[in-house]
């Protein structure tokens, strides 16, 4: 007999209307070497996966409601908009990024137990997480006047781990009163071992993406607020020598000057939306979704200039990742999943960066409008896909990009990570403000292999 749960999922599934997101908010990025003559990182053992069989739910972590008669259902007040997940580096743990609830709450992944709530909230007792109080950096100013800058609560979206998993960086999608999300933001350091954050570093405006390249040399941070890439240089272990290195346009720099009072929707007005980022195996590419408009543009990381953009795949890209060579990516408007390959994308001619340049060989399934983040197991096998509009989840097999399982999900589901033995998988649902009482929701799922 199926639980009240799971038909309040089912029930949930069929209300969900299928509608084109605009530009929205990747979370593990797993890179595998190119080559043996490319590969700069030593590559962890892959950890191979059987034939896939099904997603079987195991808990839903949820602050809708305070009482539920399932037994897979419990209440977590910390879970408020959560927007993305990342597992640390042994899979012992996941970090779930509470965007309204100012809060990085952590989850052991064994029991599901909630191990702690790192608070993304800054006053006078934390001066000495800013390195010579900066908070600011490049040429950015605040919009607003304020005694202290750095005295704040941050809204926590994406993150990534450097350090061979030492470092958990988190962005901000802004400074709580900077409502038009206009002025520098910032990004928390967080130690893995202590779950506590060490240093908070200044950004620019609405970053988002946020990705450690395989040598662990650099952490690239997109601003979606006004289409740059800051790069940060941490090829040391000593984190208050971390320091910017470059700030790349990607096209031009959008210039934010928004009515004070006036209404504006970030989410939509950000120019290119720059969104999924992904370091290329050997470290010499940083290639970057342009959501807002199409194509995926490319950095060169000697001198980090700006190349230019490749298209020929779907437009309004929302994430991408790279596995086994393999560029694989998710169109959210279009509801695809598309693969190709990254060596010959980063062949391609880039002569003139105003020019985009056309790559036709794209491997495509449709899962369904709104999908959102992607994850792969580490064998390349199959490919997870969150789908917002149809809230579901979606599971494909990479081999030859059919869809082969879609179970439901709370709605509207946004962020995902997969464990690193590919056995478990966590979803967010943030919710959408035009649906009451959805979102809120956390759901983790058994992955099943024969």
């Amino acid at each position: 007999m199926k639980t009240m749960l799971n038909i309040f999922m089912l029930l949930t599934f069929a209300a969900c209307q299928v509608n084109a997101e605009v530009p929205e908010t990747a979370t593990n990025i797993r890179t595998s070497v190119l080559s043996k003559e490319d590969s700069i990182q030593k590559a962890d053992t892959i950890i191979p996966v059987g034939e896939f069989k099904e997603l079987k739910m195991r808990r839903r972590i949820q602050s809708i409601k305070m009482k539920s008669s399932d037994s897979l259902d419990i209440y977590e007040p910390a879970i408020n908009s959560p927007k993305s997940a990342i597992y640390s580096k042994d899979g012992s743990k996941f970090y779930i990024n509470s965007l309204e609830g100012y809060t990085t709450v952590v989850f052991d992944s064994k029991t599901l137990a909630k191990l702690k709530e790192i608070k993304h909230i800054f006053t006078e007792k934390n001066n000495s997480l800013f390195k010579n109080n900066e908070n600011t950096i490049f040429d950015y100013k605040f919009k607003q006047t304020r005694k202290e800058y750095n005295h704040f609560m941050g809204k926590p979206v994406e993150s990534c781990l450097s350090h061979n998993g030492k470092y958990l960086w988190v962005t901000y999608y802004r400074r709580d009163w900077d409502d038009h999300a206009e002025s520098p933001s910032a990004v928390a350091i967080i130690d893995t071992e202590t779950d506590e954050i060490v240093r908070m570093m200044p950004s620019g405006p609405l970053p988002k993406m946020i990705a450690c390249s395989p040598d662990n040399k650099y952490i690239a941070v997109t601003h979606w607020g006004d289409n740059t890439v800051g790069i940060i240089d941490i090829s040391g272990d000593d984190i208050n020598a971390f320091n910017y290195v470059s700030h790349t346009i990607v096209d031009y720099r959008m210039v934010m000057n928004f009515a004070s009072g006036t209404h504006v929707n970030r989410d939509s007005e950000c120019g290119n939306c720059l969104r999924g980022t992904v370091f290329s195996p050997d470290g010499k590419y940083i290639l970057i979704a342009k959501m807002g408009s199409s194509g995926i543009a490319i950095i060169q990381t000697e001198g980090f200039k700006y190349l230019g953009t490749v298209v020929g795949m779907k437009s309004n890209l929302r994430h991408i990742v790279i596995n086994k060579g393999e560029l694989i990516l998710s169109s959210n408007k279009y509801g695809f999943v598309q693969k190709a390959n990254l060596n010959e994308i980063l062949a391609l001619p880039f002569t003139d960066p105003t020019v985009n340049v056309t790559y036709d060989k794209w491997e495509s399934v449709e899962v369904g409008p709104g999908a959102r983040t992607i994850d792969v197991t580490q064998d390349g096998k199959y490919i997870f896909a969150c789908v917002n509009s149809g809230c579901k989840i979606a599971v494909v097999r990479a081999s030859d990009m059919k869809v082969v399982f879609n179970v439901e999900a709370s709605k509207f589901p946004v962020g995902m990570a997969l464990s690193p033995d590919g056995k478990q998988l966590v979803v967010t649902s943030q919710g959408k403000d035009s649906t009451p009482g959805s979102g809120n929701a956390v759901t983790v799922f058994d992955v099943i292999y024969e």
